[in-house]
């Protein structure tokens, strides 16, 4: 996209000059012939550069220059035809990259647009690679300890390129945010950042959300649609749960990062488009490679930039800057006051596991700060919490009045717990009066629960995978064995 210019000037012959001299450069331009023009171009327009005349009918362009905002306003040029030398020390003072005395050549006038043009972009690569690393703070990431610094430090130096960045991390560490982190960073980061689910989509579709589709390009398609690759030109395109995606449209993805070309679905016209991709996964995606699940050729291309996240239980301290900030967010939602965290607090947390990481320790927070009232926040407030140490369903709570000693819990098994979910009591083994004829092969009982909970979510399968903590494609994959269990 060619440079943007506004050249503000009162005498219509002189500001149709400075644009002749601009068309060789390519660049695009626009002209206000007063300051309420200007005013409004720079909301409309945004340019890159301003080209300010200092006399204007109604203003001093120098008043203009001043009420711009030095961290967003673009670079500006000021013109005069009656130059002083303190005017010129005022206009650098205020912002300006350069100042130009009336009557102008045009070579001069090109260079030093050329000029100003460079330092904005200079300036931009320098920012983008200045850390916002503020109190253990990167963008949305949060944490001090030198896990995190090393994600920061990889972003930071992966921010001005446009290389592939594969993210992996257990579920609830914080992809997307990372994600975020690494467009923001960038020098897209004015443009759009567009977030794809694939686990969330079914494979009968998700061709369509990423590529769009045309009108009756299928049954339901009513009208054209442009997919998240469209939407997300000169910008980002995160695919998360990209090992979730079907190996058949695996292959179109990869022809679409070599090319940037696609098609949408129900048409012949190729699209190009300028997009910068970035995945993730919480699975092992040389794992889902040699199971044949993940092509390895797409393996190869997007495995680029790699973000290993780690889980929150190797973080250290970083949880309780998280838990911080996390108190803050949801008590200013859920309409609470929060004034800080006890000793035992902090102790408890440190010594958690959190197996659901980040997204854990949120719940948890939420769960707190909803049941009570209190602005501090004391250790007997905090639910019980399930053993993090084994994957088992074996597990140990942990409250304030047991953090010191262990309290065996006995938890059901995956099957039982799904089991007593439901209120139907022949499912429960325990149950008085439970024989051989009571049992029903697991499937069918699998399938009753898992329909109740569609039906319970009004249908909205992402969500009642969410509530049955399952990945959607989870669900989808089962119904379609029901499906097919019933055709045979």
């Amino acid at each position: 996209m060619p440079p943007k210019i506004l050249i503000v000037e009162d005498t219509e012959s002189l500001a149709l000059m400075y644009q002749s001299y601009l068309i060789p450069t390519g660049v695009e331009t626009r002209i206000a012939y007063n300051g309420e023009q200007a005013m409004c171009a720079l909301n409309e327009f945004e340019p890159d550069l301003v080209i300010l005349d200092v006399m204007l009918p109604d203003m001093n362009g120098l008043d203009i220059l001043s009420s711009l905002d030095p961290d967003t306003a673009p670079q500006v040029i000021v013109l005069t035809g009656h130059a002083t030398k303190e005017m010129a020390i005022k206009a650098i003072k205020l912002g300006a990259s350069d100042f130009l005395e009336k009557p102008i050549e045009a070579d001069r006038f090109r260079i030093t647009v050329n000029n100003a043009l460079k330092l904005k972009d200079l300036k931009q690569t320098v920012k983008s690679y200045q850390t916002t690393y503020e109190n253990g703070k990167y963008y949305d990431l949060i944490g001090s300890s030198s896990e995190m610094q090393s994600v920061y430090q990889i972003i930071k130096s992966a921010s001005a390129s446009k290389a592939t960045v594969f993210i992996t991390g257990e579920s609830g560490t914080g992809k997307e945010l990372c994600a975020r982190a690494v467009h923001l960073a960038s020098p897209r980061a004015n443009k759009p950042f567009v977030a794809l689910n694939c686990a969330a989509i079914p494979k009968d579709l998700i061709e369509s959300e990423i590529f769009g589709h045309l009108k009756g390009a299928f049954t339901g398609a009513i009208a054209n649609r442009e997919g998240a690759a469209g939407q997300a030109d000169g910008g980002t395109l995160f695919l998360d749960e990209l090992c979730e995606m079907d190996i058949n449209l695996q292959s179109k993805l990869l022809r679409f990062i070599q090319t940037g070309c696609y098609q949408q679905v129900g048409s012949e016209k190729e699209v190009k488009v300028d997009v910068r991709f970035v995945c993730a996964t919480n699975r092992d995606p040389l794992l889902e490679v040699q199971e044949g699940r993940f092509r390895e050729d797409l393996y190869y291309r997007l495995h680029v930039i790699p973000i290993a996240l780690p889980p929150l239980k190797q973080r250290g301290k970083d949880v309780i800057e998280i838990a911080d900030a996390l108190f803050k967010k949801i008590s200013k939602e859920e309409g609470r006051s929060y004034k800080g965290m006890s000793e035992g607090v902090r102790n408890l947390f440190l010594s958690y596991g959190w197996p659901g990481n980040v997204r854990q320790l949120e719940n948890t927070i939420r769960n707190i700060l909803v049941l009570h009232d209190e602005a501090f926040i004391e250790a007997n407030m905090i639910p019980a919490l399930p053993n993090a140490q084994s994957q088992s369903h074996a597990a140990t709570p942990i409250t304030a009045s047991n953090q010191s000693e262990a309290v065996t819990q006995s938890v059901t098994s995956s099957t039982n717990e799904l089991a007593t979910s439901v209120n139907n009591t022949s499912y429960v083994s325990s149950q008085v009066g439970f024989s051989q004829a009571d049992i029903e092969p697991l499937w069918i009982v699998e399938k009753r629960y898992i329909e109740q909970a569609i039906d319970a979510c009004d249908n909205n399968i992402p969500k009642a995978a969410a509530l049955l903590d399952v990945s959607p494609s989870t669900i989808y994959r089962k119904i379609k064995s029901w499906e097919e269990m019933q055709v045979s």
